[in-house]
């Protein structure tokens, strides 16, 4: 008797865990859960395309800045300098505006031709770095607004299993489960979104003030230049 009653008690607990499941629960949530969680998979998608994007663009700054910076010296002269830079790059960018309205006029003294190429130098910079931050702006909407969705959709789906207690005239945690369960889904889905676009805004923007330092120190560096 006792066997027969743990082969019954293991086939109901088979029987539960086969019939509910983590993709029967999204596949069979309302449409408004459903709505939900395909709006933040989206989400995550689309901030991920912007974190691997975004990465690539800042090495390659980085790597810039690091050739650059081979053959660039404060001890060399702007000729000196001018023939030996690389032929493209940000910085080569940033050095050409400057050098070029530094050499635009021989009429007015050297500190009023360093001040002007010192400006266009940081308008250069300026342009870069909001190229930069272009998109992160949709990172953090991201991060800050995929819990929100989810925790609707969360409300939503617990709200219509309570719904249909009204309908059941004896109500056990069985019946409500499944809505429950399939409303926290949507929960998860928005920290999944939400939480690697949270670290991967704050890893950019801490990288970009790093970049944008750089930038400052150089154009600095250059002023000297021009003054000398």
């Amino acid at each position: 008797m006792d066997n027969i009653t743990i082969v019954n008690s293991i086939s109901a607990k088979e029987v539960v865990d086969n019939s509910i499941s983590i993709f029967s629960l999204i596949a069979e949530a309302g449409f408004v859960v459903q709505l939900v969680m395909f709006i933040l998979v989206v989400m995550s998608i689309y901030s991920w395309t912007i974190i691997l994007s975004k990465k690539k663009i800042l090495l390659n700054s980085k790597n810039d800045i690091k050739n650059f910076y081979k053959y660039f010296s404060t001890d060399k002269t702007l000729n000196e300098l001018q023939s030996k830079i690389p032929s493209d790059g940000t910085m080569v960018d940033i050095f050409y505006s400057g050098y070029k309205e530094f050499t635009h006029s021989e009429l007015t003294s050297n500190q009023s031709n360093a001040e002007r190429a010192y400006r266009l130098m940081n308008a250069t910079v300026n342009n870069e770095i909001d190229q930069l931050d272009r998109d992160l702006s949709i990172l953090a909407m991201i991060a800050s607004s995929s819990p929100y969705i989810g925790l609707f959709g969360t409300v939503w789906g617990i709200m219509h299993s309570f719904i249909g207690l009204a309908s059941v005239k004896q109500a056990s945690i069985a019946v409500v489960a499944p809505g429950i369960a399939e409303a926290l889904i949507a929960t998860a889905f928005g920290l999944f979104a939400a939480i690697p676009a949270t670290i991967a805004y704050n890893r950019l923007s801490s990288k970009i003030g790093d970049i944008s330092n750089q930038y400052t120190a150089f154009i600095e560096k250059m002023f000297v230049i021009f003054q000398r």
